[in-house]
């Protein structure tokens, strides 16, 4: 140790030194270091979480001097951190990946009472309806709390719903003991993460605050559209190849059919074409007469049915014609024999 620094350490307390060194080497064990936000969390919650954080990351709090010249004298990219030592401040310490400490920190938190002088920390509002509430002094203390409030069917009431704190407002004691009698918690407890440090960079909470599934959607909607697009400009890529391929083959299929290209592979579909525009063709002749034999037996069976039923109706007309050419040989004779 050199004259300066032992300078600099004689006016330190020893457990002061030791804690700023248990600070340094907590921050080259672990390749990520966190900054978070500890006001207004009760001692007992704060015990919890360090007790649900045991196995993934070490929570450790110090005086923010401390903390500070342990970074001070640190290497000069983990030095920016400083930034972000202030008020009530803890060091998180893990090998968690940056965004799942986030994550992980954000899911811990759980609602709590606001405490009387602090601000709502958005319009704070209380619903109209029935209370658990027995009727007594309870409705003047609601009505003080500017919460309005009467007697119905021996049940205290909320008789409209109203904004009791607008955002920003600094709520009073008696306003903070009504909500939570009736077990409004307006605050949100937890440690709030300021900044990471990981691996060389320092990432501030509004980066790893990410909306998971909105990611995931964007990510799929991004890969179809890349991947359209290669379609449409017939780009050849491991990804895309099957279905060029599978189009490309689509297309040829479809120009030989229309083409009528008699290749092996498609002359089934085009045998199978010419049938079809043959029995339409057929099937569009009104005059049965002009069909031959061969083919009315390829004819669907209706319009065989309707050709058969137009033969059948013509050949019932003929002896109708001749019993009149006999009637008219007749009615000639009988004139004959009359006249002599």
């Amino acid at each position: 140790m050199d004259a300066m620094t032992e300078h600099r350490t004689t006016h330190i307390p020893q457990w002061k030194v030791k804690e700023i060194e248990n600070i340094k080497q907590l921050i080259s064990r672990y390749p990520v270091v966190g900054i978070a936000g500890i006001r207004d969390i009760p001692a007992k919650q704060l015990q919890q979480m360090r007790r649900d954080l045991m196995g993934i990351a070490k929570l450790r709090i110090h005086r923010n001097t401390l903390i500070l010249r342990a970074l001070g004298e640190c290497a000069e990219d983990i030095r920016s951190l400083e930034s972000y030592i202030g008020d009530q401040t803890a060091l998180i310490f893990t090998d968690l990946n940056s965004f799942k400490l986030f994550k992980l920190l954000k899911s811990s938190k759980t609602n709590a009472p606001i405490k009387a002088g602090a601000s709502a920390p958005y319009d704070i509002v209380v619903e109209a309806g029935p209370t658990s509430f027995n009727p007594g002094p309870i409705v003047s203390d609601l009505q003080n709390a500017g919460i309005p409030a009467r007697i119905e069917k021996g049940k205290v009431v909320i008789r409209e719903t109203k904004v009791v704190a607008h955002a920003g407002e600094t709520v009073s004691r008696a306003l903070s003991e009504m909500l939570t009698r009736l077990e409004i918690y307006p605050m949100t407890v937890g440690l709030d993460l300021r900044a990471v440090y990981d691996n060389g960079t320092v990432l501030e909470a509004d980066i790893l605050d990410i909306d998971e599934e909105k990611y995931a959607s964007d990510i799929a909607s991004s890969v179809a559209s890349a991947f359209n697009l290669a379609i449409a400009i017939v780009y050849p890529s491991r990804a895309t190849i099957r279905t060029l391929l599978a189009n490309a083959a689509s297309n040829a299929r479809n120009l030989g059919i229309n083409s009528a290209i008699p290749e092996p592979d498609i002359v089934d579909m085009l045998l199978s074409r010419a049938q079809s525009n043959a029995m339409a063709l057929i099937g569009s002749i009104d005059d049965p007469a002009a069909l031959g034999e061969s083919l009315k037996r390829v004819l669907p069976q209706e319009k065989e049915m309707e050709v058969e039923a137009e033969e059948v109706s013509a050949t019932e007309e003929e002896p109708e014609e001749v019993g009149e050419e006999e009637k008219e040989e007749e009615a000639a004779e009988g004139l004959g024999l009359l006249f002599g």
